[in-house]
C-alpha cells in the first residue's frame, strides 16, 4: 500500500554528476530539498561550492567532490570521500554530458566530414561518462543490496534530429545501456537496485544557448522549430525534470525499472498536424 512519505529521500545519500550544470543545478537543490544528503560531483570548484552553498541554505547537508567522471581513478577518489562523509550511497543521477560543436554535421557541412576525434569524445563523455560511475558507486549499492541509479538520455534517442550525430550516438547508446543493466540489476540484486533514464525535451542551458537564442534575445529558426513540435509551445524549465527524478530515486518507483521517462511538453507524441 503507498504510504505518504514514498517521495521522501530523507537519510538517502545521493550523488550527482554534472551538477556544477543548469540542470544539475536544479537537480540538486530538488534532491536536497526531498530531504537527501547530496555529493555535488564536477570538476568546476567554484560553481560545485555554489550549489552546496544553496542546498545548505534550505538546510540541506552538502558535499562537494571534485572529479572527471571519464577519469576511474578520480572517480574511486570521490566515492570513498563520500563513504568517509555518510558511510552509503543510494542514489546516482549521471547527469554529467553534453554536445560538442565538432561532433555535430551542420546544414552546410558535407555529410562525411564529421569531427571522428570530436564525436569520440562526444560517446566518452556522455556514454561512459555514465558506465564508468556507474561500476564505481553501483558497487556500494551493490554491498548495500539497495540502490537507484538514473540516466540522463536525449529526445535524440527518440527521435532523429537534425546535426548532432555524437550527442546521438552516446545517447541511443545510454538507454541501450539503461535497460541492459536494469536487467543484470534486478536478476542478481534481487530488485534492490534499479537503473532507469530520463530523457529530456528541449531545456534552455549553457550548452545549446547559441543555438537556440539569437544575440538580440529573440529565438533562432532551430528554437522555432523546436516550440512549433511540442504542444505546450514552449521550452521546458529545469525544474520541471525534478518531480520525475525525485520519483525514480524514491521508494515511490520501486518496482520501476529499465525505463525511460520522457520530459518534453509532448514533442516525442506529436504528429505534426
Amino acid at each position: 500500500m503507498p504510504t505518504p512519505n514514498q517521495f521522501s529521500l530523507a537519510d538517502k545519500v545521493v550523488v550527482i554528476t554534472g551538477a556544477t550544470g543548469v540542470l544539475g543545478a536544479s537537480m540538486s537543490l530538488a534532491v536536497a530539498e526531498a530531504g537527501a544528503k547530496v555529493a555535488i560531483l564536477g570538476r568546476n570548484a567554484a560553481r560545485a561550492q555554489a550549489r552546496a552553498e544553496a542546498i545548505r541554505a534550505i538546510g540541506g547537508e552538502a558535499l562537494v567532490v571534485l572529479g572527471d567522471v571519464l577519469d576511474p581513478a578520480q572517480m574511486r577518489a570521490a566515492c570513498d570521500k563520500i563513504m568517509t562523509a555518510w558511510g552509503r550511497i543510494d542514489g546516482l543521477v549521471n547527469a554529467a554530458g553534453g554536445n560538442m560543436p565538432g561532433a555535430t554535421v551542420g546544414p552546410d557541412q558535407n555529410l562525411f566530414d564529421v569531427g571522428i576525434e570530436d564525436t569520440r569524445r562526444a560517446v566518452d563523455l556522455n556514454l561512459f561518462g555514465t558506465v564508468i560511475p556507474t561500476t564505481v558507486f553501483g558497487r556500494v549499492m551493490a554491498g548495500q543490496g539497495t540502490g537507484s541509479i538514473v540516466n540522463i538520455s536525449s529526445l535524440t534517442a527518440q527521435r532523429p534530429l537534425t546535426r548532432v550525430m555524437g550527442y546521438t550516438l552516446a545517447k541511443t547508446a545510454i538507454e541501450g545501456y539503461t535497460r541492459w543493466m536494469a536487467n543484470e540489476l534486478g536478476q542478481r540484486y534481487g530488485g534492490g537496485i534499479r537503473m532507469n533514464a530520463i530523457a529530456p525535451g528541449v531545456f534552455l542551458t549553457e550548452q545549446n544557448r547559441s543555438l537556440l537564442v539569437a544575440a538580440d534575445g529573440s529565438h533562432t529558426d532551430r528554437a522555432r522549430k523546436f516550440i512549433d513540435h511540442t504542444p505546450f509551445q514552449r521550452f521546458g524549465e529545469p525544474e520541471e525534470l525534478t518531480g520525475t527524478l525525485i520519483y525514480l530515486l524514491s521508494n515511490a518507483s520501486r518496482f520501476v525499472n529499465g525505463e525511460t521517462v520522457v520530459v518534453d511538453g509532448g514533442f516525442n507524441a506529436f504528429s505534426g498536424v
